[in-house]
């Protein structure tokens, strides 16, 4: 890098930036939180590192200053002119992809190991995890900033309120880990709601045998009615799978058809995605 890079709260007033809602923008500024966040995610040195709605780039700055390459994918063009900067500041190590995030195939950018770091947009945060989930084996990590409520539901264990059909998919196929919180007072605006930044390592080959679409089909059945026993719940699905109806289903893998979505293991559910294939 030649020159030092302008503070970024200069930045921002000098190209009239201010966070979009409508994108659930919320900019990060605090550079020794950004560097925190490069500390946690580990080396970045080698392969590429995916940013996912850079802003005004403060995040970047910290993944760039770390020696990492960094691909990262934009949808705001009033940023243009800030990540060109950027990009001229560190050459050959910086390049934005202008689109969706959701319609880009992250899991194909730059070279291997890949990783993302990123301070997710709020609205698509979850949708974006997901879709990364069935590619979990071309990334070596996913380090990302959510809504503490989402966070927490990634690592929430069985029997919780908040372990759901995101818990579920995210601990058969990563070993998951949350770092630490952010308050609202670090962002720009500041949002309503604490935030969390998350480490996931993808498994060389997910915990229990299952394929990923029947997992996501059982719980989304169960998860779908959570307040309901599984011989309900899972009524539906098992008469589109060839079982009588739920209780046979659960009785084929012999899960008690009394209990509730909530109650059941990882393993379990991936049990019950190999019943409804074997039909």
């Amino acid at each position: 890098m030649s020159e030092p890079l302008a503070p970024l709260r200069d930045v921002l007033a000098k190209h009239g930036l201010r966070a979009d809602k409508k994108l659930g923008q919320h900019f990060l500024l605090d550079l020794n939180l950004t560097a925190k966040i490069v500390r946690a995610a580990g080396d970045v040195t080698s392969g590429t590192t995916i940013e996912i709605g850079p802003g005004p780039g403060g995040l970047t700055r910290s993944l760039l200053a770390a020696g990492a390459s960094v691909i990262a994918v934009e949808r705001d063009a009033r940023c243009i002119a800030i990540l060109d900067d950027l990009s001229a500041a560190y050459p050959g190590k910086f390049r934005v992809i202008w689109g969706d995030a959701l319609r880009t195939d992250v899991h194909t950018l730059g070279v291997t190991p890949r990783r993302v770091i990123a301070n997710l947009p709020y609205n698509i945060g979850t949708e974006l995890l997901i879709g990364w989930l069935a590619h979990a084996a071309h990334f070596e990590s996913l380090t990302l900033m959510f809504q503490a409520e989402v966070g927490d539901r990634l690592v929430a264990p069985p029997g919780s309120k908040t372990y759901g059909r995101l818990s579920v998919l995210v601990q058969w196929l990563c070993d998951v880990e949350p770092l630490f919180r952010i308050g609202p007072q670090a962002f720009t605006p500041p949002p309503q709601v604490d935030s969390v930044v998350v480490h996931l390592r993808p498994l060389p080959a997910p915990r229990y045998p299952a394929r990923q679409g029947n997992v996501e089909r059982v719980t989304a059945a169960a998860f779908g009615q959570r307040r309901k026993m599984l011989r309900q719940s899972l009524k539906m699905l098992a008469k589109d799978t060839g079982f009588m109806d739920g209780t046979h289903l659960c009785a084929a893998v012999d899960i008690n058809p009394e209990l509730r979505a909530e109650n059941l293991t990882v393993e379990q559910f991936c049990a019950l995605a190999r019943a409804i294939a074997k039909t």
